[in-house]
């Protein structure tokens, strides 16, 4: 395990600023997700740690030791990427020895590794299958193991589960994380799908026009987001007019706490689940669209102030139609809000 340090990092390609003054540490053994739009500079990131993009400034420490010129093959990384790159004249057993083979591992040496790695990916059952004969989640583990075959100080996982299907991706992303628990190797995992970074990482750094806009456990970003831009890239997110009262800040029908982000902000971030929607036939709003999500009922509320997001439990969603006049307010269990400039 090793501990990752990227400083002072800039890469322009050609008049294009792919990374600006981009800093990240990773702590060793740690899990890091880099999530934003494309061509925020996640990918760049990844590509100049592991070498294949030299930056044109700033420094990276691996381990205490600056590999910023140290070429790809010598920094002993692991590495998954969307194409699943696997030998198809190999076995999925042959496809993870491979690497022992490369660095002349013994034959004793091999087996145990392989043994332990395809028990841990759970492809043991799988070993004698060629990449044709896997589905695409097997192939992917079996990346996976051929990634951790070499014990990288480092492994690197760019957007490894985008080609997959939605139920093979939540499964696959649940092993990852057992997976990267157990053997302990530090982890840069970039992707575009927030839903993946909070669920599988430590921590996730937020990323916007080649800079770190916030990096946070996944918890913390939801609620606590650094900039409008994180709030709204991290799940949904209503803007609300907030009027300061005392030391508090009225929003819709309640005067709550505040954490504004700017100074003289007087927006509220409001998410979806903060919000109830009653109704009542005297209210200023109308209800414009009800989504069914399983659990969670999803109401768009049109008001004076505009269109209003609200998610309700299914188990308790009190049956407005289309249509209907309602009032919106704070949940009575909401305490708190986030601030931003107007």
């Amino acid at each position: 395990m090793a501990t990752v340090l990227l400083s002072g990092i800039r890469k322009e390609f050609g008049s294009t600023v792919a990374l600006s003054d981009f800093s990240l540490e990773i702590e060793s053994g740690e899990l890091i997700c880099l999530l934003g739009p494309s061509g925020c500079g996640k990918t760049t990131a990844l590509r100049v740690l592991a070498g294949f993009e030299k930056p044109d400034a700033g420094t990276v420490i691996v381990g205490g030791e600056d590999i910023t010129s140290l070429p790809t093959a010598q920094r002993n990384f692991g590495m998954v990427f969307q194409e699943y790159s696997l030998f198809p004249n190999m076995t999925g057993l042959g496809n993870v020895e491979f690497a022992l083979k490369l660095r002349k591992a013994g034959s004793a040496e091999r087996k145990e590794t392989v043994d332990r790695l395809l028990e841990i990916t759970r492809l043991t059952e799988h070993a004698d299958k060629f990449p044709h004969q896997m589905s695409g989640g097997q192939r992917q583990r079996v990346a996976l193991a051929r990634a951790l075959a070499s014990q990288p100080r480092v492994l690197l996982l760019d957007e490894p589960l985008s080609a997959l299907d939605a139920k093979v991706r939540d499964s696959l992303r649940e092993e990852i994380r057992r997976v990267q628990r157990e053997v302990g190797v530090t982890t840069l995992f970039v992707t575009h799908d927030q839903h993946e970074a909070l669920a599988i990482a430590d921590r996730v750094g937020v990323m916007s026009e080649g800079r770190l806009e916030q990096l946070d456990p996944p918890r913390v970003l939801y609620e606590r987001p650094a900039s409008a831009f994180v709030a709204g890239f991290v799940g949904t997110v209503n803007r609300m007019p907030a009027e300061r009262e005392g030391d508090r800040w009225r929003v819709l029908n309640r005067a709550v706490r505040a954490q504004p982000t700017v100074p003289g902000a007087h927006l509220a971030l409001v998410r979806p689940e903060q919000i109830a929607v009653d109704g009542d036939a005297q209210g200023d709003a109308t209800v414009s669209a009800i989504t069914f999500l399983g659990p969670l009922t999803r109401v768009v509320v049109d008001g004076p102030g505009g269109s209003v997001i609200a998610d309700l439990l299914t188990a308790e969603f009190g049956g407005v139609s289309v249509g209907d006049t309602v009032r919106i307010r704070l949940r009575d269990d909401v305490s708190d809000v986030v601030l931003i400039e107007a």
